[in-house]
């Protein structure tokens, strides 16, 4: 749920790595504003999808189909590396966007989309955060299950 700054940093002015966060806003670090597109050689290279407490489990689900859908047609990945955090869930005592298990199997299914699409299927996803061991527990069997 929290924005994805230092994977960011790393690769602000690199034109090779596409980097697209979908987080909540305003929320810690207080980066990931949408208006935050790269620099030099990388601009644009990077896309950031803030989402307001509020915003419904449908606008937010449509919302990242959309933008990554299109990110990843402009730029074309060769290999799709998820930061899968599932601190979004509606349980989650730290982030929680109000979504439900099922929706982190719509999201994943979204990236698997694009790496058939444009990387071969080829996708690695690492654990990036969840806080209520129940939750991610049920989300972390979902992605895994879509990934496959």
């Amino acid at each position: 749920v929290h924005h994805g700054n230092g994977t960011q940093d790393a690769f602000w002015t690199d034109p090779q790595v596409g980097f697209f966060s979908m987080h909540r806003w305003p929320l810690y670090p207080g980066t990931g504003d949408s208006d935050e597109t790269g620099a030099g050689d990388g601009l644009g290279a990077t896309f950031n999808l803030p989402i307001a407490m509020g915003t419904t489990r449908r606008d937010c689900l449509n919302r990242f189909a959309t933008e990554l859908t299109r990110f990843a047609d402009r730029l074309r990945p060769e290999l799709v590396l998820i930061s899968a955090g599932f601190d979004a869930h509606r349980n989650d005592p730290v982030g929680s966007l109000g979504l439900e298990s099922e929706d982190f199997t719509e999201l994943t299914a979204v990236v698997r989309q694009v790496a058939d699409a444009h990387a071969g299927g080829k996708v690695a996803s690492v654990l990036e955060g969840g806080y209520n061991p129940k939750a991610l527990a049920e989300c972390v069997d979902l992605h895994l299950q879509a990934l496959a």
